[in-house]
């Protein structure tokens, strides 16, 4: 698991970008956005994804582009109506299953590969810009000498050597350029400022509470309309072309009818790309969009939750539990004792100090197992979700307390805890009811210590 997360990286936001480009070679794929004809130059620009995902991640994701781009070019050349020197990439029509493998996938992935890494050697030298450029403005030629010189070893018939693509012609030039400025144009993209942000805010949004994993079910479900309606469509329109041929004369036959079916996949597979691009769009805006939520609802000055997110979270973390669970939790009122005298002694500035460290403490003390949230001016609340015996919160409690008391210099740093040990579920209500109690308790015996309680049943 660790050797994957190494290879393809921890980010969801990537993993998203990384889908996005996986969409866009297959609409370039299957469209004309992949082939640019305007006499007399002529360029195929369907690889240029997998130069992107070899800059800005690495040679396992730029493979995976290439692999894409070979299984299309493979489809599209099992049609019938393909030219001889284009029938070679289909292992129905070449006579070499294994060698059209070798020459539509083979070559694509390990072009995408010696790419990718092309580009992280060029990241660790001096000039890396240059480097970077270089290696875009010779992409083409190495994808061609890849593909001239597969063809020449397992179709010697075709006269194709890796020669053929040693000739540089002027429309080579113009090519070149276009790797350079996509290459670019995509990286300044990524690394700009906004979509930075909206990285960090997606590669966030795991931590946030607001967040629900039935939208991941529901861009799922949505996707599968998409494609199921686009299927459907598909089977019409090749019943209907062929119907209407008929009408006009047209005598269509097995081939011709399987050849607009061939064409209605193809437009079909277009569709998915563009329905796979809406739905990574709607997931990112919603992660994006939900996150922001979540940090306005974080307490700005220390940044543990506010009030109204971590009263949700309980009421969250309450239904995820039913009767038959026998789990066991700890909720915790703490007040700082005595913080207006601090106030009005010391100011405000070191008032936002202490609550500032006491904050930090009680995620401390918290940990992996718990959440702090501010739902007053000095008064914080926390939750623990996992079992844990009393001794174990007794001496976190203690530790707490003795780490805070040295916060001011001049004066001991003390606070009022409530403990309440309880079974889930049980009304948050309820809990806060019980937990101010005990927290009432520790005032009166003097501040400065805790008081727990526990309850049986919920």
């Amino acid at each position: 698991m660790e050797k994957m997360k190494k290879i393809w990286g921890t980010s969801c936001f990537d993993h998203y970008f990384l889908g996005f480009l996986v969409a866009i070679e297959l609409l370039m794929s299957f469209t004309f956005l992949g082939y640019i004809h305007i006499p007399p130059i002529s360029v195929t620009t369907a690889y240029i994804p997998i130069l992107i995902a070899g800059c800005l991640f690495g040679p396992a994701q730029s493979a995976l582009i290439g692999t894409v781009f070979g299984v299309a070019s493979m489809y599209k050349a099992s049609a019938s109506y393909v030219m001889p020197v284009d029938a070679v990439f289909s292992p129905f029509l070449s006579g070499s299953a294994a060698g059209s493998l070798a020459l539509s996938v083979g070559t694509r992935a390990l072009f995408g590969f010696l790419i990718g890494s092309a580009f992280r050697l060029g990241q660790k030298r001096k000039h890396c810009r240059l480097l970077r450029g270089a290696v875009a403005a010779m992409a083409p030629k190495m994808h061609s000498l890849l593909v001239y010189g597969t063809m020449g070893v397992v179709f010697p018939g075709l006269g194709y050597t890796y020669r053929t693509a040693l000739h540089w012609k002027w429309d080579d030039s113009v090519f070149a350029l276009i790797c350079v400025a996509a290459v670019e144009a995509l990286r300044a993209v990524y690394h700009s400022h906004t979509i930075q942000n909206i990285k960090g805010s997606v590669d966030q949004s795991v931590d946030n509470p607001y967040s629900s994993g039935k939208m991941n079910l529901f861009f799922a479900a949505f996707e599968s309309f998409l494609l199921c309606m686009a299927v459907f469509a598909a089977a019409y329109f090749s019943q209907r072309e062929k119907f209407m041929l008929e009408q006009h004369g047209v005598v269509v036959s097995d081939v011709i009818s399987s050849d607009l079916f061939h064409l209605q996949i193809q437009f079909l597979i277009a569709f998915l790309g563009l329905n796979i691009i809406s739905v990574i769009m709607l997931m990112v805006i919603y992660k994006y969009m939900s996150y922001k939520e979540y940090r306005g609802e974080m307490d700005e000055l220390t940044g543990v939750m506010g009030r109204r997110m971590f009263l949700y979270h309980c009421d969250k973390a309450q239904g995820a539990c039913d009767d038959a669970n026998e789990k066991t939790g700890w909720f915790l009122f703490v007040d700082v004792d005595y913080f207006k005298t601090v106030n009005d002694t010391f100011g405000h500035g070191v008032g936002d100090k202490v609550l500032k460290e006491i904050a930090a403490g009680l995620l401390h003390m918290a940990g992996d197992e718990g959440k702090v949230g501010r739902i007053g001016g000095d008064e914080f609340a926390v939750l623990i979700e996992t079992p844990m015996e009393p001794q174990e919160m007794k001496r976190r409690l203690e530790r707490f307390l003795e780490e805070i008391s040295g916060i001011l210099p001049d004066q001991k740093t003390s606070c009022s805890i409530g403990a309440y040990q309880f079974v889930f579920p049980k009304q948050v209500k309820r809990i806060l009811t019980e937990t101010d109690e005990l927290l009432y308790q520790a005032k009166e015996n003097g501040r400065a210590c805790y008081v727990m309680g526990t309850c049986a049943g919920g």
